[in-house]
C-alpha cells in the first residue's frame, strides 16, 4: 500500500519576506511581499517547475493571506497572480487595498529599484 503524500506545508519567512510551500521538505514555491505600515504588498509568487501543476500556488497564496488576515494587516496585490486569486475568493475582498501609483512607487524604492 502506498503512503499518501503528506499535505504540503506553508510558512512565513518574515527575515526573507515571503511565505514558502514545502513538500516533502523542498521548497516547493514562494509568494513574496513586503510590509508597507498596516499593508503587506505581494509583488511575485513562483512554483517551481519540479511541482508545477499540483495547485499549490493557490494552497500558499491562500495561507498567505489567511495569515494576513490574522495578523489584521491588509493585503495589495502587486503580483498578478495574487491578484488573480482575489477575483475568485471574494472572503478576502473585505481586506484588500487597491493597487496605487503610489504603492508601486513605494515598492519600488523597498525593493532597491531607482
Amino acid at each position: 500500500m502506498t503512503q499518501p503524500s503528506p499535505s504540503p506545508v506553508v510558512r512565513d519567512v518574515a527575515d526573507r519576506h515571503r511565505y514558502e510551500i514545502l513538500v516533502d521538505g523542498v521548497r516547493a514555491g514562494l509568494t513574496a511581499y513586503r510590509d508597507r505600515d498596516a499593508q503587506r504588498v505581494f509583488f511575485h509568487t513562483e512554483v517551481d517547475d519540479a511541482f508545477a501543476g499540483q495547485g499549490l500556488a493557490g494552497v500558499l497564496v491562500q495561507q498567505a493571506l489567511e495569515d494576513v488576515r490574522a495578523s489584521g494587516k491588509r493585503i495589495v496585490p502587486v503580483c498578478p497572480y495574487v491578484a488573480k486569486f482575489l477575483k475568485k475568493h471574494e472572503e478576502f475582498a473585505d481586506l484588500t487595498d487597491p493597487v496605487t501609483p503610489e504603492v508601486l512607487e513605494w515598492l519600488e524604492t523597498a525593493l532597491g529599484g531607482h
